[in-house]
């Protein structure tokens, strides 16, 4: 995988078939998953600049998506 990539081509042919919100459902887990690490902190902003690289997903749902994340992670 080069150093721009993101994700590679299996994991983006796989997230790319699933619907709006199965994908919503796999961004809050992978939050989760990186919340639990004690000490480490998520830039939400770098996380929604990222997010919004991913193709097939508009502003409208990259808020949807932010809303959801910023929900679980309890910020106000």
């Amino acid at each position: 995988m080069g150093q721009n990539e993101i994700i590679d081509s299996d994991t983006y042919r796989k997230t790319k078939k699933k619907t709006a919100r199965n994908l919503q459902i796999s961004f809050c887990i992978m939050v989760m998953s990186c919340s639990e690490n004690k000490g480490k902190t998520i830039d939400l902003p770098a996380l929604k600049a990222e997010l919004s690289k991913i193709q097939g997903i508009d502003s409208k749902r990259l808020e949807e998506i932010m809303v959801v994340l910023e929900k679980f992670l309890n910020v106000e």
